[in-house]
């Protein structure tokens, strides 16, 4: 196990990475670092014997209200090269969403305006600019990043196992 990258390196977040309760000060769940920030590797270490930790000083978190940056450990599938092509995105996994626009496939509806989603999955480099896998109730369905917007209220839930596959009937 061999580590892709070493004291000095500088590297990129990213997911948003929250305290799993062992950052001290902060509640269980809080935004530590969030998708897209910058920071340079301070220590390689291990967890568990198999999975390799990055201690990553970041000096700009992305966080409001955070001008001290912090020091974190980061898993090496959360991380990329500074210089590696990086897509800036509105929404990441397990986001909640709505449409923004009604979603129509195969000349049927399949969520309408203002219908409450889950994002599954990010396409960052799709052909177009960002997409994404979306749980609306009943359906999956890949979407553009311009027929989303933020979820504005909880009215609707979400239920059910994820499904794999894309613009599927759920059972």
């Amino acid at each position: 196990m061999l580590p892709r990258y070493e004291y000095g390196t500088g590297v990129r977040v990213i997911r948003n990475v929250r305290n799993d309760g062992t950052y001290p000060g902060l509640a269980t769940g809080a935004l530590l670092v969030r998708r897209g920030a910058t920071g340079f590797v301070r220590d390689v270490g291990t967890f568990l014997q198999d999975q390799l930790i990055y201690t990553v000083a970041f000096l700009d978190t992305g966080v409001p209200g955070d001008q001290d940056g912090r020091v974190i450990g980061c898993r090496e599938e959360e991380l990329i090269g500074i210089d590696e092509p990086w897509t800036p995105t509105r929404f990441e996994s397990r986001e909640r969403v709505q449409a923004a626009t009604t979603l129509v496939a195969g000349g049927e509806l399949r969520a309408e305006r203002g219908c409450h989603g889950e994002v599954l999955k990010v396409f960052r480099d799709a052909p177009g600019g960002p997409r994404y896998r979306v749980h609306f109730p009943g359906w999956v369905l890949d979407v553009p990043e311009s027929a989303l917007a933020p979820q504005q209220d909880s009215a609707t839930e979400i239920s059910g196992d994820d499904p794999e596959n894309t613009d599927e009937r759920e059972p």
